[in-house]
């Protein structure tokens, strides 16, 4: 079934590899040596096919646009690297703390 407004199935699933290398990094504005860069310091981790081909989902979309937005208030790739660490651990005790409140019966 295809969500109207979609063009098609799969698009709706934001961690599913749909973009080659080129078109994601013209959609994140950036050339494509750069996706390899961020891909080889560990900021990025792409889709492969089964022939090894880079796909990119929306969600990588998304984080080279954060990743732009770090480096373009001044941090390095190092520090772009701990910022999204420390989000990504954010969410886990958010949704741990969630998941407690739930068990417990109690509210925020």
């Amino acid at each position: 079934m295809v969500t109207p407004g979609l063009p098609g199935p799969g698009w709706d699933d934001l961690g599913r590899g749909l973009f080659s290398i080129s078109v994601a990094a013209e959609l994140a504005g950036l050339h494509p040596q750069t996706l390899r860069i961020y891909e080889r310091e560990g900021l990025l981790d792409p889709g492969r096919t089964a022939g090894g081909t880079r796909r990119y989902s929306q969600a990588d979309i998304a984080r080279l646009a954060e990743i732009t937005t770090l480096t373009s208030d001044g941090l390095n790739l190092a520090g772009i690297r701990r910022v999204l660490e420390l989000q990504a651990e954010t969410r886990r005790l958010q949704a741990e703390v969630a998941r407690l409140r739930k068990h417990t019966g109690r509210r925020a």
